[in-house]
């Protein structure tokens, strides 16, 4: 097995495998070729970033019955699918661990979803359910965040789905990894509010890639999202969610309030490590609660 990160050092994006509470660059890139590097930093010193720069986020709609009923509830007509239910969200929405979800202005429900991901190994096109797991080069966490009143006028979810920081990803990859008996949780200011199995997904992990690979092709790098099970809720200026994990660890957020009104700004790291300048929450700072980790073990991200 192989856990595998995304950092920055000396102010560029670089790879390194992660081995207990350390972590070790390399040359290269792992969906290519590379080398170890003589070097090791310790994983509480370094600053993470989205395990990859995605070509394509395809995020999954529907895939645990349970959160098909509580949609339908809310007002999201939805019942089971024959079929996989594939969206769009936009690359820029990639975000960093402890990184700021930005509430933006046009909506008023923003909503957490909790989710595993995973990231395709080489191009995929037309692919066979029996091969698919061989195109997967790992998972890692992700947290769909969508803005749900705007899901529901839409005629498409693609503007609900993609608002800038609107997709979390990481902490790390890891190449093997039992999505089936694993446990994924959301936790929202550190209270559980989501709890289901890899196992309860309708359509699991190669059945999906393999379905989307016959409709367009999937290249390296690109992140699949397999939906969220029930227990979705609001997020508030001030809150921290949490996606945890069992066997890959925890990606935790903060959320501010953009305000176009104000001219401070704040920096929000995304995929690729640049600062991104967005107007600042009038709201206090965060709760510092339920920062993120590698393995289920506690882990403090530099700021």
């Amino acid at each position: 097995m192989t856990t595998w990160a995304r950092f920055l050092k000396d102010g560029r994006a670089v790879y390194g495998i992660v081995e207990g509470a350390a972590i070790q660059p390399v040359s290269g890139h792992p969906l290519e070729t590379y080398r170890l590097l003589d070097e090791r930093y310790d994983l509480q010193s370094v600053r993470l970033l989205a395990p990859f720069e995605s070509s394509k986020i395809i995020g999954v709609g529907l895939n645990y019955r349970d959160h098909i009923f509580e949609l339908d509830r809310k007002g999201v007509p939805s019942k089971i699918p024959d079929e996989p239910v594939l969206f769009f969200k936009s690359p820029s929405a990639l975000l960093a661990p402890d990184e700021p979800i930005v509430l933006p202005p046009q909506s008023r429900r923003v909503e957490y979803e909790a989710e595993i991901g995973f990231y395709v190994k080489r191009r995929a096109r037309r692919v066979s359910k029996e091969e698919a797991a061989d195109f997967i080069f790992g998972y890692t966490c992700v947290n769909d965040v969508t803005a749900r009143d705007l899901q529901r006028t839409d005629v498409q979810w693609t503007r609900a789905k993609s608002f800038d920081t609107f997709c979390p990803a990481g902490p790390v990859v890891e190449t093997e990894f039992d999505w089936s008996g694993a446990r994924i949780e959301g936790l929202l200011n550190g209270h559980a509010v989501q709890s289901s199995k890899g196992s309860d997904m309708i359509f699991d992990p190669p059945a999906l890639l393999s379905y989307i690979s016959q409709c367009f092709t999937l290249e390296p790098g690109d992140l699949v999202a397999t939906g969220t099970p029930a227990g979705v809720g609001p997020l508030q200026p001030g809150d921290r969610f949490t996606v945890r994990v069992e066997g890959i660890g925890e990606l935790s957020n903060p959320v501010h309030l953009l305000s176009p009104r104000r001219g401070e700004r704040i920096e929000v790291r995304g995929v690729d490590g640049v600062d991104r300048n967005l107007p600042p929450s009038p709201q206090p700072s965060p709760a510092r609660g339920g920062r993120g980790g590698i393995l289920g073990q506690p882990q403090r991200w530099t700021q």
